[in-house]
């Protein structure tokens, strides 16, 4: 029975239309006010409006600075700016770390955004490394001010992302991890009461840990972070945001898949068993809940379907089989570890998630997927890599194509002083 409504439930997870929107309405037009219409290399122009993008950062004005934000997260979402990011890398790092250090709470998201699409489009490396080093001070202390749940969410996700592409060590990832912990239970002083974190921040929180769990060896873990990861995320099963559940019940499967919770102690496996049969009343119960008052339906049955998928790997072992289209090529997950890391990536990409996933060979990596190659204007069908070989000024094409203008230039100015050149040495 299982199996056969894994196979009937292989959820063609297409992507929905918000999942293809842009970024930002506003980020066309501030892209178009600074390219024009009649660009004729269309990545001449989109490395311009990054380089003007990034002047703007500069500019004391907040406002000004916002829109060349959300410009720079167009141009990294809609291409992956490599030659960009190998000439401005320290400068559009450490402008989005001014943001985030001294900007509004919309500010502040737009330049974690952007930061973690730096990380990204430049894979893993000393890049990625020097962006976790430098980032997560001003990080931390952004964390603290709990004002904004946009600015927090955003914050956490580029955290999670930064440290997912750049993080080598599990010191370094446990760290990230408490730092996320903390923002929904806070080390407070005696007499001070924190304030309740508020759904979309807990939803936030336990999304981004949960991604850099992905990347966590289980065994290594402390039993007792266990037994207070798996009660925590109980409790907010019972919580009124659907979108809270959802994130905490994918949360605990995950545990439950790589946690190697046999090779703990025999009293800590009482404990987690316990706990695990009430976690099976709970999941039991979302999986056929009753649509309450203003319930949306496709929030229910997104509900559902996930509880059923939980309860039936809690029960049998069997994980549920996602398939997504990636311009031809089916990406497919057959773990909780991988379907995570789907979820996060995609809701963090957004309108840029097809391209990434199409392009970025970080990503090739981590789902094992390859795209299948692009169809270039002339007809030949070019791969990712090798469009930035040949748009890159390193390459073969481009030297030779250099040294030819060079030429011309040379024959030009020789023809004007006088001189009869009729073509090039050999």
């Amino acid at each position: 029975m299982g199996k056969q409504r894994r196979v009937q439930r292989k959820n063609a997870a297409m992507l929905d239309d918000d999942d293809t929107d842009s970024v930002s309405s506003s980020s066309t037009s501030w892209s178009e006010q600074m390219m024009g219409t009649g660009g004729e290399d269309v990545l001449t122009d989109k490395e311009s409006v990054l380089d003007q993008s990034l002047d703007a950062l500069f500019e004391k004005r907040g406002s000004t600075r916002e829109k060349a934000l959300v410009a720079i997260i167009e141009g990294f979402s809609s291409n992956l700016p490599h030659e960009f990011v190998e000439k401005k890398f320290a400068t559009m790092l450490h402008q989005c770390l001014n943001s985030i250090k001294k900007g509004s709470a919309k500010e502040i998201a737009l330049a974690s955004n952007a930061i973690g699409l730096l990380a990204l489009t430049a894979g893993p490396g000393k890049k990625s490394q020097e962006i976790l080093e430098e980032a997560i001070t001003p990080i931390s202390e952004a964390l603290k001010s709990r004002s904004d749940s946009s600015k927090i969410a955003s914050l956490l996700d580029c955290l999670a992302v930064i440290t997912f592409v750049g993080g080598n060590e599990a010191e370094e990832t446990d760290k990230c991890m408490q730092i996320m912990w903390q923002v929904v239970h806070p080390k407070l002083g005696p007499n001070v009461v924190a304030a309740k974190p508020s759904p979309p921040v807990i939803a936030a929180m336990v999304s981004a840990w949960s991604l850099l769990l992905t990347t966590m060896d289980g065994s290594t873990l402390d039993p007792k972070s266990w037994q207070g990861s798996i009660s925590y995320l109980s409790t907010l099963l019972e919580k009124d945001d659907r979108s809270v559940r959802i994130v905490a019940g994918e949360a605990l499967a995950l545990i439950f898949e790589i946690g190697n919770l046999e090779k703990l102690s025999v009293q800590d496996v009482t404990h987690i068993q316990g706990l695990k049969a009430k976690i099976l009343n709970q999941v039991r119960n979302l999986s056929v809940e009753a649509g309450g008052k203003g319930s949306a339906k496709k929030d229910l049955n997104n509900q559902r379907n996930t509880f059923r998928d939980i309860l039936e790997f809690l029960e049998d072992g069997y994980c549920p089989e996602t398939s997504v289209k990636i311009g031809g090529e089916s990406l497919t997950t057959t773990t909780w570890c991988q379907l995570v890391q789907l979820n996060f990536i995609k809701r963090f990409l957004r309108g840029g998630f097809i391209k990434h996933m199409q392009e970025n060979e970080f990503l090739h990596e981590v789902f094992d997927f390859t795209p299948k190659k692009i169809l270039h204007p002339g007809g030949d069908r070019v791969s990712g890599t090798e469009k930035r070989m040949y748009k890159s000024p390193n390459s073969a094409l481009n030297k030779a194509r250099t040294q030819y203008l060079n030429k011309q230039r040379m024959l030009s100015q020789d023809k004007n002083a006088g001189h009869y050149a009729s073509g090039f040495d050999d």
